[in-house]
């Protein structure tokens, strides 16, 4: 395995450029046949990466792959960071292994087979394209204190974003990302554990870094990613921010709960003020987003009145 992805990594990095290399300067450099180069780049389309294939010129990336410097990631971070070229689900791994982990450890993959959206959905994931990342935290009073955490993470994605210059950001609950007014990250929360003692906390990431238009067809929905943007950091510079900022505010919520973080949210709720609705299961309500509560859950100001609603089975969308 580690051989395999070596090759591979070798004729990405030749391909870095923007420009067409021929299968010969690849397989001199690789130091192998043509043949075996045509058999690596096959692969790399099966696992997302698009390549153009041009006779007498050669190959060339249709989009910029941007891999982790795995040396860089270590050496800015106090805490463990398992990287993998290509793994089923980032989340999935933690929590295999919780009981040997630190709060703030992660774990990072170029490319996830099973990677996974809220509400089961597949979250696509092809190889270097974008961040994968998810970090380990525990929680000594367990499962009841993680109400409105996503919120938090939420919360502390925009903020590394916008440290990095990043503008036009903003929030749709519970945990959403926009950019432009379109999806540029999610957040999945999954947890083992007791409600009311210690509880083993994931928090995974996914952050669109260079989406291709044949990519984001398979989305259903309207994306943005970070390429066209002048202030996109590396993804190992936003790898590193993302972890540290998840930490310091982790830490905050444990002290002051959601309470300390509702400000930032408001500042960049998408939806606060204008005309929504809920949907859950096969009842809808419209209203007005008037915010979030302490709690995480969502306000909804109708004609009776101002209501909290709160639940992983509910979608909110713009009413207009």
């Amino acid at each position: 395995m580690i051989e395999q992805w070596g090759r591979k990594r070798e004729i990405l990095t030749a391909l870095a450029g923007g420009q067409f290399v021929s299968g010969e300067e690849l397989a001199k450099q690789a130091g192998i046949s043509r043949t075996a180069i045509s058999k690596h780049i096959d692969a790399l389309e099966d696992y997302g990466v698009e390549i153009f294939s041009v006779k007498g010129k050669g190959y060339k990336l249709a989009n910029p792959v941007s891999l982790i410097d795995e040396d860089q990631l270590t050496r800015s971070l106090n805490h463990r960071c398992f990287y993998f070229d290509e793994l089923p689900s980032t989340n999935a791994f933690l929590l295999k292994h919780v009981h040997e982990l630190t709060a703030g450890d992660i774990c990072i993959a170029e490319y996830q087979s099973a990677g996974r959206g809220r509400r089961g959905r597949s979250w696509v994931s092809p190889y270097g394209c974008h961040l994968y990342c998810s970090m380990y935290w525990k929680l000594e009073q367990g499962m009841s204190q993680a109400s409105g955490l996503s919120l938090v993470v939420a919360c502390s994605l925009v903020k590394v974003l916008q440290s990095f210059g990043i503008e036009d950001l903003g929030v749709k609950w519970p945990n959403d990302i926009y950019l432009n007014n379109k999806k540029l990250a999610g957040v999945l929360i999954e947890m083992s554990g007791q409600a009311d003692s210690e509880c083993h906390l994931v928090v995974g990431i996914g952050i669109n870094i260079s989406m291709s238009q044949s990519q984001g067809d398979k989305i259903g929905q309207a994306w943005s990613d970070l390429s066209a943007n002048p202030s996109c950091p590396s993804k190992t510079e936003l790898a590193i921010a993302l972890q540290k900022q998840l930490q310091q505010d982790f830490s905050t919520f444990e002290q002051l709960g959601l309470t300390a973080f509702l400000p930032r949210w408001q500042e960049v709720d998408v939806f606060f003020g204008k005309q929504v609705k809920l949907l859950m299961g096969d009842n809808q309500i419209e209203g007005i987003c008037k915010g979030v509560d302490e709690s995480g859950a969502i306000l909804l100001e109708t004609d009776n009145g101002i209501k909290a609603f709160v639940g992983g089975e509910i979608s909110l969308r713009s009413a207009t």
